[in-house]
């Protein structure tokens, strides 16, 4: 709408606004001069009354870059004409000076403010004691009301544009903080991905390679073996390119699922305790002589749990596959009815390797490399794993030899 056009540019221009508000004042103040001097018997005005219907009108241009020095002097020119024998300018007071009393109290201070309007209500009082001005009680109460009412609404529009600005301030604030919690979730959910990504791809891997290295071998020595070797190759590479396709689809989720065989298990459920035997075949097919053992009642485990309990098993057992091939180990896992306590206890690498080639002595893990190049991240990702839901994890060298690793996480039990 041009009126609302109008407005956008005024708004955007506050010194042409401004400008075209004195212009407009002074083109009044001028037509009321002209037009009751003679109504109120007066000569014509001269050069002086309008010099000074001007430096009351006109300064008005800049009145919001310079608020006080304008109001200070438009507010002497109104008070030099109003002690003149001139005729009022529409109103008793200049119309002018209470524009510039008004811009004045709504941009300064209100310590300022309230000195510039005690000085001006004395400077009211010292005009009408003038003779000239012929002032009566009803022209000084009307003054009065009139300059204190343009300095209660300057106050007034001063509080709500402070108001306003605390308000934007504030959204500002709070969208800022809603971009970096955003931010935060992103960069919390790529890390969370990459540990999946690196517990998948790390025990699969090592599942099959060790198998693949055995793979020659019983080749030579027994063919129906070495046929079952590369089957399971093949079911593991498949487990982990399913797991691997449902990790990334969570990054590029706005994608149809595929169909088919490639598609297949992309949305499928993470894998939790439920799942846990499977591992147990794996490495017993890796040559790893493992048992498992799972005590006390179980119940529907909290999603985050149940998964990061399956992690743990997993990368314990992917450490003794790539540590202690050949090795026995022993898993527990124990419900209370409070915790979960999961234990993998490895009776074959004596020397305490810990996941990922790190070691761990008297608390500390050591940068000590394994082949990928990885430093410890795997026993990080199951402390990350376990103070998420503020439980505890102990992994390190056993006194008998070996490696251990116990994990408690609370779950809270049925109510």
């Amino acid at each position: 709408m041009p009126t609302k056009r109008v407005a956008a540019w005024l708004r955007e221009h506050p010194v042409a606004a401004d400008g075209a508000l004195a212009v407009l004042l002074a083109v009044i103040s001028l037509i009321a001069l002209f037009v009751r001097a003679p109504i109120e018997h007066m000569p014509p005005p001269g050069p002086l009354a309008v010099l000074l219907v001007l430096l009351v009108t006109l300064p008005l241009t800049w009145r919001r870059r310079h608020p006080l020095w304008i109001n200070l002097g438009v507010g002497a020119a109104s008070a030099v004409y109003g002690a003149s024998p001139y005729p009022d300018l529409v109103t008793p007071v200049a119309l002018g000076g209470v524009v510039a009393l008004y811009t004045m109290v709504a941009w300064c201070g209100r310590t300022v403010s309230i000195v510039v309007g005690v000085l001006t209500g004395l400077s009211v009082a010292v005009v009408s004691l003038v003779p000239a001005t012929d002032s009566d009680l009803l022209d000084v109460a009307f003054t009065t009301l009139l300059l204190a009412g343009a300095w209660v609404l300057g106050d007034s529009a001063r509080i709500r544009r402070a108001y306003t600005a605390e308000l934007e301030a504030r959204a500002e604030l709070l969208a800022r903080e809603r971009d970096f919690q955003a931010r935060r979730a992103v960069a919390a959910e790529r890390a969370r991905i990459a540990r999946e990504l690196h517990d998948v791809v790390t025990h699969h891997v090592s599942m099959m390679v060790v198998q693949a290295e055995a793979g020659p071998v019983l080749a030579e020595r027994d063919g129906e073996a070495a046929e079952r070797t590369f089957d399971t190759i093949a079911g593991i590479g498949r487990q982990a390119m399913t797991e691997m396709r449902r990790l990334l689809g969570v990054l590029r989720d706005e994608d149809p699922p595929e169909e088919g065989p490639a598609g297949e298990g992309a949305f499928a459920p993470q894998p939790g305790l439920a799942q846990v035997p499977d591992l147990i075949d794996q490495a017993r097919r890796a040559g790893v002589r493992a048992e498992l053992q799972m005590d006390g009642r179980s119940w529907s485990l909290p999603a985050g749990v149940d998964l990061s309990a399956y992690r743990i098993v997993q990368e314990a057992l992917t450490n003794v596959v790539k540590h202690a091939a050949g090795a026995r180990v022993r898993v527990r896992v124990r419900h209370t009815d409070r915790d979960l306590h999961i234990e993998v206890h490895n009776e074959g690498s004596p020397t305490g390797i810990g996941s990922d080639g790190g070691t761990e002595r008297d608390g500390r893990v050591s940068n000590g490399e394994d082949r990928d190049g990885s430093a410890g991240q795997g026993l990080i990702g199951m402390r990350e794993r376990v103070h998420l839901f503020g439980g505890e994890l102990t992994a390190g060298a056993r006194s008998g030899g070996g490696f251990a690793v116990i994990a408690r996480l609370p779950i809270g039990g049925p109510r």
